[in-house]
């Protein structure tokens, strides 16, 4: 573990890469001694200076959640992030390149929760009873720690579990309406299909995700409240974006589409 001291350096690290532009290297090597805790405080103060600064927690979300992306960064399970309410963009906005650093994009189901949901002990079918409604989302997927040989899970935590923005669509869907593992969709950029999938490949199903999160939470003494956003995670291999680029993310089962575009 690292020390408190070194981890607000950290943090201070983080918060002038956005007024530098200028991405920082791997924690995991300039840092030997750091564990993933250490990451997971990282991340929460550097939340908590967020919120300071006039954000507000939205929601959070959940990331490595199929075995080849756990794989790539070293880890045994998921990831996880709080997202303030600046990461979420309204649908179909244009949206300068340059607020990101390594901008990519993702399709994902996003939860809205009706009710609050404390772990531990938080099992898939009270998850289903405490959701609203689900909707179709992007993630854009970002990194302030550069992607580098050796990244792995300590680096993608504190930065935020790698979450640039989301952009999530208007058409809600009750889970009690569709079959949500075997949702299929596509990212389709500037008119081309790039990537297809289904939403089983996110832990079998998306609701598994959120009551794992819920139950990691817990060890934080965080619950979800109502009208919290959770993103399961993706369902396909993350694709990259530059400037021009359109992107429109669609899904069957009624929860039609989301775009957003790069300026």
């Amino acid at each position: 573990m690292l020390d408190e001291n070194v981890r607000a350096k950290i943090v201070e690290d983080l918060l002038g890469v956005y007024r530098d532009r200028r991405p920082m290297g791997l924690i995991s090597k300039a840092y030997p001694g750091i564990e993933v805790e250490d990451a997971y405080r990282i991340q929460e103060a550097f939340i908590v200076r967020r919120v300071a600064a006039g954000a507000r927690i939205k929601g959070y979300k959940v990331g490595l959640t199929s075995k080849p992306m756990q794989d790539m960064a070293g880890s045994s399970e998921p990831d996880f992030s709080a997202m303030t309410d600046d990461l979420f963009i309204p649908e179909a906005t244009p949206t300068p390149l340059s607020r990101f650093f390594d901008p990519m994009v993702e399709i994902e189901i996003a939860f809205v929760m009706k009710e609050t949901l404390t772990g531990p002990g938080v099992l898939p079918a009270d998850v289903v009873r405490a959701t609203d409604f689900v909707l179709p989302a992007i993630e854009i997927v970002d990194f302030r720690i550069a992607r580098a040989p050796g990244l792995n899970i300590i680096d993608t935590v504190a930065d935020l579990a790698a979450c640039g923005a989301a952009v999530l669509g208007a058409n809600p869907r009750r889970l009690d309406a569709i079959d949500v593992r075997r949702v299929k969709g596509d990212i389709v950029r500037n008119g081309v299909v790039e990537q297809s999938g289904e939403a089983s490949a996110v832990l079998g199903n998306p609701v598994t995700a959120v009551a794992w999160l819920a139950n990691k939470l817990s060890a934080f003494g965080v619950s979800f409240r109502p009208g919290d956003v959770v993103l399961t995670g993706s369902f396909v291999r993350a694709i990259p974006v530059k400037a021009g680029d359109e992107i429109l993310c669609r899904f069957d089962q009624g929860l039609g589409d989301v775009a957003t575009s790069f300026v």
